[in-house]
């Protein structure tokens, strides 16, 4: 798979968990998730290039979402793990 197939699908995981998604020219830095009047937002840079913002997206998904419960594809569990430091 590709960074933005990986970045895409990240990004749907996102979303399937109650996080909004915002696409935002931020300058390159890849996008963060936060807070915004008690809802999660997460905001996608859209400056980045896909292997920053999917290396974000997944550190907001392994914060927001229980990645063991879910199925994901091996390549997007294994971007996941490696990207947001998680052991595999």
């Amino acid at each position: 798979m590709t960074d933005h197939q990986i970045l895409e699908e990240l990004l749907a995981l996102l979303e399937a968990n109650a996080v909004t998604v915002r696409n935002e020219p931020l300058g390159g830095a890849g996008g963060g998730l936060c807070t915004v009047r008690g809802r999660r937002v997460y905001f996608h840079d859209t400056d980045a290039s896909s292997s920053d913002a999917a290396c974000a997206c997944a550190e907001a998904v392994a914060r927001t979402v229980d990645i063991e419960s879910v199925y994901l594809r091996p390549e997007v569990r294994d971007f996941i793990e490696t990207r947001a430091g998680r052991p595999q």
